[in-house]
């Protein structure tokens, strides 16, 4: 255990049976907000309670020397006064749900003493009696937005993969600048911790090579990956989780980018968006994450579809 006892503060420990943690950042690997908003919204949706916390110091610049906005934090004044102001956190919540329990933790990705802070951070996972955790992520790549996302996992131990291969990802042989996760991956593997990253694959669309005016197309907040990141969450921890309206929204957000695209095609011809979107559509391996519950769930909603037509 770490002495900067002062930097990590638990005020409060799971009593459940079993314990989780899902962990996501303000950081590099955050595409359609799948580390920070999507924690933000679990936190938000069970009611969780704050429990802890790793204090700022140590581990963030305000300001990059040479840039003006690149690191410094936002204020919000109104008439001279301050009304807002960014604070960099790093924060547990818990929610019980029965004998099992999650622990959500939302932070800032440090910019300064990774080692430290991944210290401080693993020793919470130990603390609070963690079984397993699942730290998210999202980068942004050329793929049907109308389609499942492809899931890649990263973990901390070879014992975790015959597992993994049950959930439909993929693992890359990617080399280069680290994630925040793999880096906690790394060293929670040094600790017997288990640990797994898994990084969704989020539609983004480049028009910049054929076009000056428009730019390209992307997803901000992509509810479709939110969604299949969690079916698959849902079922490795055996939790009771409504994820009705990520599903929902998900199929608001893909008809939503049906118009916007039907609306480039009308206005630019010279994009060819349908012909690139068939293109993509074309030479995508989907993996669907068909679980026997979901399966069986499925072909009784279809059954009674049919007896009550």
């Amino acid at each position: 255990m770490n002495d900067n006892n002062d930097l990590l503060q638990l005020w409060q420990h799971p009593d459940t049976d079993e314990t989780y943690m899902l962990a996501g950042w303000r950081q590099w690997a955050d595409a359609g907000n799948m580390s920070s908003g999507l924690v933000q919204h679990l936190i938000d949706q069970t009611a969780a309670t704050r429990i802890g916390l790793i204090k700022p110091t140590h581990f963030y610049l305000f300001q990059a020397p040479g840039t003006h906005h690149f690191l410094r934090p936002d204020v919000a004044l109104e008439e001279g006064l301050i009304k807002s102001h960014d604070v960099r956190r790093n924060e547990f919540h818990y929610w019980r749900h029965g004998r099992k329990g999650v622990v959500f933790f939302l932070g800032d990705e440090p910019h300064l003493n990774a080692e430290l802070y991944a210290e401080l951070w693993l020793d919470a996972v130990e603390a609070l009696g963690i079984r397993r955790v699942i730290c998210l992520g999202g980068v942004y790549g050329s793929m049907p937005y109308d389609r499942e996302r492809e899931i890649h996992a990263i973990y901390s131990l070879p014992r975790l993969k015959p597992e993994l291969d049950r959930y439909a990802v993929k693992y890359s042989n990617y080399q280069g600048g680290s994630t925040i996760g793999a880096y906690l991956a790394y060293h929670a593997g040094q600790r017997g911790i288990e640990l797994v990253d898994l990084y969704a694959f989020v539609p983004a669309y480049d028009f910049s090579q054929v076009s000056n005016q428009v730019q390209g197309l992307r997803i901000e907040n992509d509810f479709q990956a939110w969604f299949d990141v969690m079916r698959r969450i849902r079922h490795m921890f055996d939790l009771e989780l409504d994820l009705s309206e990520l599903e929902t929204r998900g199929l608001e957000m893909a008809s939503s980018l049906d118009s916007q695209v039907e609306e480039l095609s009308r206005r630019y011809p010279k994009l060819k968006v349908r012909e690139l979107m068939q293109q993509i559509s074309d030479s995508y391996e989907e993996m669907p994450f068909m679980p026997l519950d979901d399966l069986l769930a499925r072909e009784l909603g279809d059954l009674l579809d049919g007896l009550s037509s």
